[in-house]
């Protein structure tokens, strides 16, 4: 008798349960609780399990989505530095 795997709860993490958007802005969220944040997308990649691509695509979107974060793009220099904070 083999065993069956379910691929719907094989591997599935707690960054699993969350959509990516859902992911960034918690992220985003803790991060400027105590002021605003500068960041560029290639430096926070790995903490919210996204590709940078990924994350400028939905900065875009938190950008008019987020009511309670206000999003704007800073530097375009080598790649795009984003600010974060409370609105």
């Amino acid at each position: 008798m083999s065993a069956t795997r379910n691929p719907s709860t094989d591997g599935v993490t707690a960054a699993d349960d969350l959509s990516k958007e859902e992911r960034l802005t918690r992220y985003l969220r803790e991060k400027v609780d105590d002021g605003e944040m500068y960041f560029k997308s290639k430096f926070i990649a790995d903490d919210v399990d996204l590709s940078p691509k990924e994350i400028g695509a939905l900065m875009v979107k938190l950008s008019d989505a987020a009511a309670d974060l206000e999003v704007e793009k800073w530097s375009y220099t080598s790649a795009t530095t984003w600010r974060v904070e409370t609105a």
